[in-house]
């Protein structure tokens, strides 16, 4: 059991990996990460897509750091889509139809329309394209993105978000951007435990954490779950918090 202690989205969190996940997966998928990368000659980017609380922020850095630890792997750079989260003020200000009935952004937050999808799309582009530049992310204790918190300068960049491969108008355009996309299914019910949990680490009273999370959570849940599109690479996280393929599946073709 590899353990694994990281501040993610200014909060503190600590993770184990099975040795069996990293060589079964891990490892297999930086080393085709390494094998594309090599052959096309130029910077590929990777989409991976999971639901809320699957821990897909916190594996892509350990993901990162194992690649910094293999001397035969190139190099990752890992960065997530929730830096471009629209600012609180806005969704304090703005409302979205739940459910056909109008309510405030900021009730719903982490779902699809609470996202600047034209500014994710566009720095996607000049990531794809090869181009360095900044890259924004989010603070769970400020609950607003940080801009240009990262420099994207990698030949290998990991992207990871809730919607990458959502296959609904705006948003299935993005995986056409990638050279490989991963995703990770969970059961629901885990999932609800860990965000939560995760919620209350925030701050928020374990009430309000289950109110929020069966009204806006568990929503965005079934929709990563649900309406994602097919991915070069799929494995699951179980209540163990382990990762494993389903069917012996190996890390396989390229879009």
């Amino acid at each position: 059991m590899m353990k694994y202690d990281v501040a993610i989205n200014g909060i503190q969190v600590h993770a184990e990996y099975s040795s069996q996940a990293v060589e079964t997966i891990f490892l297999p998928l930086l080393r085709r990460l390494t094998e594309l990368q090599r052959q096309k000659g130029r910077r590929i980017l990777v989409l991976l897509a999971a639901p809320p609380g699957a821990g897909k922020t916190t594996l892509l850095s350990f993901l990162e750091k194992l690649s910094r630890e293999h001397g035969e792997l190139e190099k990752i750079q890992a960065v997530g889509m929730d830096g471009f989260h629209r600012r609180q003020e806005y969704l304090l200000s703005h409302t979205a139809l739940q459910d056909g009935k109008p309510v405030p952004m900021v009730e719903i937050k982490g779902a699809p329309v609470t996202f600047d999808l034209e500014r994710l799309t566009e720095s996607v582009k000049k990531v794809a394209a090869g181009e360095n530049c900044g890259w924004p992310a989010y603070d769970r204790l400020l609950h607003n993105p940080v801009e240009d918190a990262v420099y994207i300068d990698g030949d290998i960049v990991l992207l990871e978000g809730n919607y990458l491969l959502l296959d609904e108008d705006g948003w299935r355009e993005l995986s056409g951007y990638a050279d490989y996309t991963v995703f990770i299914r969970a059961e629901e019910g885990m999932l609800r435990d860990r965000l939560i949990d995760r919620k209350i680490k925030t701050g928020v009273s374990p009430d309000r954490a289950i109110h929020f999370v069966d009204f806006s959570d568990m929503p965005n849940v079934r929709i990563c779950l649900e309406k994602s599109k097919p991915a070069d690479l799929q494995f699951t996280v179980g209540p163990d918090g382990d990762y494993r393929l389903p069917d012996a599946e190996q890390p396989q073709g390229a879009t």
